[in-house]
């Protein structure tokens, strides 16, 4: 893997961190594969029973895609008459976004500085998004004449609504630490010396919490938004049976029973 993410795994909580600062965390294609083989690699692995994503640095969290290499490949596109370059939406950004959207443990993204294109998109498939007070979100794919990609058009419509998604998408303008918890994109706003720690303590309770009943309201909440009442009450169903059965619940309930606070294994 890449020293531009790193990946660590410690008391089931694992930590990627995009590792590029002098660039402002933007997405060479090093960084792009090394990033989705980390995602998935802490999404498939059973001893990872949550997920922070981080970066290096205070100015960025990530600018989206390296144009300066971006550039090159396309002047090498042109001379060889192919359209190469954008298959990164494919290899890269749409493998990313789906491990960390249906990752079946929470995702937890710390926010430290800008985060615009497909940065914005990567903490937008986050499930909780803790943000620093000088951070700063923006689309910024029109600016370059491209259209949403990284899940954006997904993701962004849910969070603030299909009306609000598009202007943002039409005209992009930076949108402060104190508007995007307004508008729902921010989960919580921390002073910026406090970010790591608070995230970090987010993510550690989670990972210690009960990840079959995680992944399950994960997969419900998702499954809600593109289905009918019926079909979710079924699926409600489906999921709170495999949740019943976990080894978690026997713990929980024993633990509620006895008055003691619960210890669970993660199954």
């Amino acid at each position: 893997m890449a020293d531009t993410v790193l990946y660590e795994v410690s008391d089931g909580l694992a930590t990627i961190t995009l590792n590029r600062p002098e660039a402002m965390n933007a997405l060479d294609v090093a960084t792009k594969v090394a990033l989705r083989e980390a995602v998935r690699s802490a999404a498939a692995d059973d001893a990872v029973r949550a997920v922070l994503l981080t970066a290096a640095g205070d100015r960025a969290f990530c600018v989206g895609q390296d144009l300066k290499e971006h550039v090159e490949l396309l002047t090498a596109d042109r001379e060889r008459g192919s359209g190469d370059t954008m298959s990164t939406v494919r290899e890269h950004y749409n493998p990313i976004v789906r491990a960390l959207v249906e990752a079946p443990k929470p995702v937890v993204v710390a926010v430290n500085g800008v985060a615009a294109g497909a940065g914005f998109g990567f903490a937008l498939a986050a499930d909780v998004r803790i943000v620093a007070d000088t951070a700063k979100f923006t689309t910024s794919f029109a600016g370059v004449a491209l259209t949403a990609d990284s899940g954006v058009s997904w993701t962004l419509p849910r969070v603030v609504g299909p009306g609000r998604a598009t202007d943002l998408l039409l005209f992009p303008r930076g949108i402060g630490a104190r508007e995007a918890y307004e508008l729902g994109i921010a989960t919580r706003v921390v002073p910026a010396a406090e970010l790591r720690a608070e995230a970090e303590r987010t993510a550690r309770e989670l990972a210690q919490g009960p990840t079959v009943a995680y992944a399950a309201l994960k997969e419900s909440v998702a499954y809600g938004m593109a289905h009918s009442l019926g079909e979710t009450l079924e699926k409600e169903d489906e999921l709170q049976t495999r949740a019943g059965t976990s080894e978690d619940h026997a713990i929980a309930v024993r633990a509620f029973v006895r008055k003691e606070k619960p210890v669970y294994l993660g199954r």
